[in-house]
């Protein structure tokens, strides 16, 4: 005989078993890169905390560590296996914080404040084009799950291109009254290009892989990844500017030299139709 009570435990065990029968399987291997999601994150929150203080410098070097964390997540990630859509939107959502919010933030703090609401407009552009971005990026990344180049600039590199302008110049401001507006005449147009870049659909590459096979297939991309790191090394900020820049310049240069060429290439097809 039963008591009520054992009947209720027995139908809420039940009860638990249907739930849980009824949930997606979890892969538990996503805490590990989760961890490196969430210290992007923390990271990236702490980047606001120091801007707001005024202390601008450590909050750009918290963003950097923002940008360590998110890299490790994916190294982790491919270590473990442990790709899932929960890691995809768990990482959107923290590179939001720490390479869209944090980092407008920082260029308004530093050179638009003064500008009032054509300040705030301008600095909300890597927030507003990012979230854009890292929509697109999900949907894509489910579609194409093993793609070799990112569509559109990743929002890291925006984040990378407003630290380094800040580092470089944040103590080097009169470089820039040769110009009508001063810094703005850099500024503004700096932030709106890299917003645009986000959302424009040019092919941007990933970070080589370190393994034998992206080595042999991608030898170019691995040297300009390790001259990056070098120029950093060396030249600290004025290295990441040089870095950032050149990265940015030859995806450009790539998409229009391929856009042409397919360009040229329908044209010789159209003719040998006609």
């Amino acid at each position: 005989m039963k008591y009520p009570i054992q009947k209720q435990y027995q139908t809420f065990k039940k009860r638990r078993e249907i739930i849980r029968g009824s949930r997606p399987p979890v892969n538990k291997r996503i805490a590990v890169p989760s961890f490196f999601t969430l210290m992007n994150l923390f990271s990236g929150f702490l980047a606001i905390i120091s801007i707001a203080d005024g202390d601008l410098t450590r909050g750009a070097w918290l963003i950097m560590a923002a940008g360590m964390f998110d890299v490790f997540d994916g190294m982790m990630a491919r270590l473990a296996n442990a790709y899932s859509d929960f890691g995809i939107e768990l990482d959107s959502l923290s590179d939001m914080v720490s390479f869209g919010v944090a980092p407008g933030f920082l260029i308004y703090t530093f050179a638009l404040s003064d500008l009032g609401m054509l300040g705030i407009l301008v600095s909300a552009l890597p927030p507003l084009c990012g979230a854009v971005r890292l929509a697109r990026f999900n949907v894509n990344a489910r579609l194409q799950p093993r793609s070799d180049v990112f569509i559109g600039l990743p929002i890291p590199s925006v984040a990378i291109t407003i630290i380094a302008f800040f580092l470089t110049f944040r103590d080097d401001l009169s470089l820039f009254e040769y110009f009508n507006n001063g810094v703005y005449s850099v500024v503004i147009p700096l932030v709106a290009l890299v917003s645009f870049l986000m959302v424009s659909s040019i092919q941007f590459e990933k970070i080589p892989r370190f393994d034998r096979e992206s080595i042999r297939s991608k030898k170019l991309s691995f040297v300009l990844f390790i001259m990056y790191l070098l120029l950093i090394a060396t030249l600290h900020e004025y290295g990441l500017m040089v870095a950032i820049v050149v990265y940015i310049s030859k995806s450009i240069i790539d998409s229009a030299i391929k856009f042409f060429n397919d360009d040229y290439a329908e044209e010789d097809t159209f003719q040998d139709f006609s």
